[in-house]
């Protein structure tokens, strides 16, 4: 979202135009669902993408006309066999797709992407409003800080919209609302070289990163460009430097030579963190266990620990590490981990 919302802003502030396709209702069988985004450019290119394939195609082609003609509107594409308007896909379904026109010299717009943006590196959840209007297309942001920026909506429409997917309501004028970002943030204890491919993995699948280390030499922009946050501080003031750890929150536990991970693991298990991972062998595993017994820690609390971290995929650079554990929070971000238990 950030890369699509940076590289939109850029083109406005360069004078050029761009329309922002999205689904914002699917059925069935297809490749992406409500929120996927795709940017379509002046020149052409496209930024993002709603699924790939005969949709992505159509789409593309739709919004450089759309270009042209300066407008916005709805298309429905139906991807089921036999049907009049089928595009050529067989997996089923059907989605529906935005395409909003964005004109540079519109203020209020690159305020609201500006907003956007700083919002995706803030803590805490946040929405984009976008309503949808026969006399003109407007995008707004809403938080629970600033409340809803860039446009007018009542709170009795738009409360029961802020939920965990993207909704499209058309009673009246048309809303879509969707997540800017999802609740909880990641908070790798550990900038090593692991937690640098880790954190750019998962910047690209749309986590909040915090990075914690206690070597200033570790938490800087050169290795964590993404990340929303770089803290530094001893290892045993952790939790107390990087702030409450939520329900929502995970936390990922690499410290340099793994020296400091228990001491970091026993002050994380105190939170009600989403998720608790810990790297290691099992050697080191059993031994961080019995030794978290022997403090006063139960099996209970031991067993919410993933350890060793990461779905079993026989992985062993850090690159392959890493996305082993970004494929197991990204489990636990939508249900899913315990079907891979």
């Amino acid at each position: 979202m950030k890369k699509l919302f940076s590289a939109l802003l850029q083109e406005l502030s360069r004078r050029r135009p761009a329309v922002l396709c999205g689904i914002v209702a699917s059925h069935g069988s297809t490749p992406r669902g409500a929120g996927a985004k795709m940017l379509v450019l002046e020149d052409g290119r496209a930024i993002g993408t709603i699924g790939g394939g005969a949709v992505e195609y159509h789409a593309a082609r739709l919004a450089s006309e759309l270009l042209e003609r300066k407008e916005s509107r709805f298309e429905t594409y139906l991807l089921s066999a036999g049907e009049i308007a089928d595009i050529g896909m067989i997996c089923g379904g059907d989605v529906r797709v935005y395409f909003q026109y964005f004109d540079p010299a519109d203020r209020v717009a690159v305020e609201t992407l500006e907003n956007a943006l700083t919002l995706l590196d803030a803590p805490g959840p946040s929405w984009l409003v976008t309503s949808m209007a026969e006399t003109g297309w407007r995008m707004g942001t809403y938080d629970a800080k600033n409340g809803l920026r860039g446009l007018e909506v009542s709170t009795g429409c738009l409360s029961p919209l802020l939920g965990k997917r993207g909704v499209l309501d058309e009673g009246g004028t048309p809303l879509f609302v969707e997540p800017l970002t999802p609740a909880g943030a990641v908070f790798l204890f550990g900038g090593g070289h692991v937690a640098r491919e880790l954190a750019h993995l998962l910047a690209m699948t749309d986590f909040r990163v915090v990075v914690y280390d206690q070597r200033e030499q570790a938490v800087t922009r050169t290795f964590f460009p993404e990340a929303s946050t770089l803290l530094c501080g001893p290892f045993s003031e952790a939790l107390a430097r990087v702030g409450p750890i939520a329900e929502e929150d995970y936390a990922v536990i690499m410290t340099p030579g793994h020296q400091a991970d228990y001491e970091v693991l026993a002050q994380v298990l105190r939170t009600p963190a989403k998720y608790i991972g810990c790297i290691g062998s099992k050697k080191k595993i059993a031994a961080t266990r019995e030794r978290l017994l022997s403090n006063g820690f139960t099996e209970a609390e031991i067993d919410r620990v993933h350890a060793p971290i990461g779905l079993p995929i026989g992985g062993e650079t850090p690159a392959e590490v890493a996305v082993s554990v970004a494929a197991q929070l990204i489990a636990c971000r939508s249900g899913r981990l315990e079907a891979f238990s």
